[in-house]
């Protein structure tokens, strides 16, 4: 697609984790080897704004025990997100599978521990235009601008994705241009006419639909049915130092899944609102209201699938060369609801 570029800096995230990698310090655990008493008791991560992650959830609910979350600010994308931590600024992150496929391939020593999003008939991602814009079908798009939070992840291939489905030839789909936007922007971006359409997830998209005057085009969630997005990765000298407490991370996790999945939804949105008013972050917690299901597939279980879905586009658009070894990217071994 027109203005394709590559994700900030990535080699540089590479390089420098591959100079920081076992190196020490909080992210390193120490010297004491596998299992050992000096594993890493808390865990640097970003978050986002007005939302509530999952370990933050699985923290509130007690199920990290005695180890903790250091928050060190918030991202706006899934790519950076994981570069974090593959340069050691961040214990663990998160982002769709095929930015974390680009990432390993690179030679960045990160591997995925549990899937952390996910589409569902109640959670996916729209794209939406203004409700008078004459667009209305896939080839309506050539031409135009999409507002997406970050290239080369989990918008772009959707959107990929969707024009190829519809008939797109490869000329066609580049003139579809890309324009980065923060998710929280998007929405007035769209109505402003600052973008012709734009990608909104989560509580942002049901906020957007709510206020009235915008229309879907399509979603992830009609393309492709219930899916998993994308998982958290920990470096693997991280994992190799740390394994207990990735276990923790990891079950912990997967335990904050199956109580969302699993408590009345009133419920949910209570201790969220509870959490996002404590941690004293000066946000809004109005947009929770809209919160419909937990999206991820049962406990968080990552398959093969989950990244060769996304492989075709993966190579189509120059991202990787080789074929996907998918269990190269994964372990389910630190998940204690899959792997007991």
């Amino acid at each position: 697609m027109k203005l394709r570029v590559p994700l900030i800096s990535l080699t540089a995230a590479v390089v420098l984790s591959l100079t920081v990698s076992g190196c020490g310090g909080t992210a390193a655990g120490g010297e004491g080897g596998q299992g050992s008493a000096t594993e890493v008791k808390e865990l640097r991560y970003q978050g986002w704004a007005n939302q509530v992650t999952l370990p933050e959830l699985a923290q509130d609910l007690g199920y990290f025990g005695d180890v903790k979350l250091d928050w060190v600010g918030n991202t706006i994308s899934g790519p950076q997100d994981i570069q974090s931590v593959a340069t050691g600024q961040t214990d663990f992150g998160g982002a769709f599978a095929g930015a974390v496929v680009k990432l390993v391939q690179a030679g960045a020593p990160v591997k995925a521990v549990i899937n952390y999003y996910g589409e569902d008939d109640k959670t996916f991602n729209g794209f939406y235009v203004k409700a008078d814009s004459p667009i209305k079908t896939a080839r309506d798009f050539i031409g135009k601008k999409i507002a997406v939070n970050t290239l080369g992840a989990h918008s772009d291939a959707v959107i990929n994705s969707y024009l190829q489905q519809n008939g797109l030839s490869a000329d066609e789909i580049k003139q579809v241009q890309l324009v980065v936007v923060p998710p929280n922007d998007t929405e007035e971006a769209i109505r402003r006419g600052q973008v012709d359409a734009g990608s909104l997830g989560g509580v942002l998209q049901d906020k957007a639909v709510a206020a009235g005057g915008l229309r879907s085009i399509f979603n992830d969630y009609s393309l492709f049915g219930t899916f998993a997005g994308g998982p958290y990765v920990l470096r693997d000298d991280f994992i190799a130092k740390n394994p207990n407490t990735t276990k923790t991370f990891t079950t912990g996790v997967a335990r904050a899944i199956e109580w969302e999945r699993n408590t009345p939804r009133e419920e949910v949105i209570a201790r969220f609102t509870k959490i996002l008013k404590e941690r004293g972050r000066n946000e809004d917690p109005a947009a929770l209201q809209y919160w419909k299901s937990v999206g991820v597939p049962s406990k968080g279980e990552i398959k093969d699938e989950d990244f060769t879905r996304w492989e075709k586009w993966l190579q189509d658009t120059g991202i990787i060369t080789d074929p996907i070894d998918p269990k190269k990217l994964y372990t389910n071994e630190f998940n204690g609801l899959v792997n007991p």
